[in-house]
């Protein structure tokens, strides 16, 4: 299995400086065509090691290997340090913090100090319990990106996952059905209205409907039902939701060429000259089901600021949202609302197996075409 990685990488989390020519200040911070993670030329990197999964925060990624887990801390200036940690099961990254999952403890290290001791500890007792967990969840809770830590959960839940926004959490229980709480105001917790919730609240509007997957952006968030639909709410500034964003359309009728006067046409069925208004959505407050051409079932999908990023069980990947940085995938640096393929994979006969979105960047793991006949929900390790 590889790893490829696109977007922001003004701290060389994608691709070492060292690769592009002096003064080539936009190619060092905006990779728009996706990249092998293994090309990274700092030997210190953890690139270079068996890559199993990634997490990435902002400015930095941390990279789970098969001999333990290996965090890259990447700057400007001093290139990428490594933190290694024997048996570690799962991780996450922000700014300030990296926390680590052991079999029998949690770990919060400071990544601003040169501390020998992590700032942060629990144990684990049930740790058979513990294994069927994934980050941010924990035995009895959820760990936060910043201090406190440890935040509880009570255990009628029964939580399958749980995913962090900027300012609001989204969770996903085993019986398919989704809560969400903190800040509300762009309408990402799904309740019809912009109001907070302190406590977990049942998103109402999809009762009836079993989830399989949620994941939470800084304002938006999206979820994958059993049958392979895409439900999306919350902020849609930057086309995030894949639904029509005013602010994406007039950007378009600025720039010169047919491509952005198709953009900007009315949709107009009727077969008349007749021109309609068009729905601009800004804040979607309740989940609306995502209409994707062609028709496709999704597996994963992953947040970040303000893109969204999904695999289908066919091994495409689908992005749109905020391109700026070419978190997209799709070799530029224009933003879309319309969920759109990577082609980058298909024309490489790769078939993507996993989607991690950072604030401004994503990754993906892929595999050959040859070697995903009847693959299972848990894609294997290519060698």
């Amino acid at each position: 299995m590889r790893w490829f990685g696109f977007g922001f990488n003004a701290f060389g989390q994608i691709c070492s400086h060292e690769k592009f020519d002096k003064g080539d200040a936009v190619k060092e911070l905006k990779v728009s065509t996706p990249t092998d993670l293994r090309c990274r030329e700092d030997k210190s990197s953890c690139c270079c090691l068996k890559t199993n999964q990634v997490r990435a925060s902002w400015s930095r990624r941390a990279s789970l290997h098969a001999h333990g887990f290996g965090a890259s801390v990447s700057h400007e200036s001093c290139g990428a340090c490594l933190i290694e940690s024997r048996e570690c099961k799962d991780a996450s990254i922000s700014e300030s913090h990296l926390t680590l999952v052991f079999p029998d403890r949690i770990e919060s290290w400071d990544l601003q100090e040169k501390d020998k001791t992590p700032s942060w500890s629990r144990k684990i007792i049930n740790q058979a319990e513990s294994s069927a967990l994934k980050l941010p969840l924990v035995p009895g809770g959820y760990i936060a990106s910043k201090p406190p830590f440890f935040h509880c959960l009570s255990p009628h839940l029964q939580v399958k996952s749980l995913a962090l926004g900027g300012e609001h959490a989204v969770l996903l229980t085993v019986t398919g059905t989704v809560y969400t709480w903190g800040q509300g105001s762009h309408g990402q917790l799904g309740h019809e209205g912009l109001v907070s919730e302190e406590e977990p609240r049942t998103v109402e509007a999809l009762w009836g409907v079993p989830i399989s997957s949620v994941a939470a952006g800084s304002w938006h968030s999206v979820c994958i039902s059993d049958g392979g639909d895409l439900y999306v709410w919350g902020w849609n500034e930057s086309g995030q939701l894949g639904l029509p964003s005013r602010g994406l359309r007039k950007a378009s009728e600025q720039k010169p060429g047919q491509q952005a006067g198709e953009l900007c046409q009315d949709a107009d069925t009727s077969g008349t000259t007749e021109k309609h208004e068009e729905v601009f959505i800004a804040i979607q407050a309740f989940p609306a089901l995502l209409d994707v051409t062609p028709s496709c079932d999704f597996r994963t999908v992953s947040c970040g600021s303000r893109h969204t990023a999904a695999v289908t069980t066919k091994g495409d990947l689908y992005t749109w949202g905020w391109g700026e940085y070419g978190q997209l995938g799709h070799q530029t640096l224009k933003s879309s609302d319309e969920p759109q393929c990577v082609e980058f994979f298909k024309t490489g006969q790769m078939h993507v197996v996993d989607v991690v979105c950072g604030p401004w960047n994503t990754f993906t793991a892929v595999v050959k075409d040859e070697v995903t006949i009847n693959l299972p929900l848990k894609p294997p390790d290519e060698h």
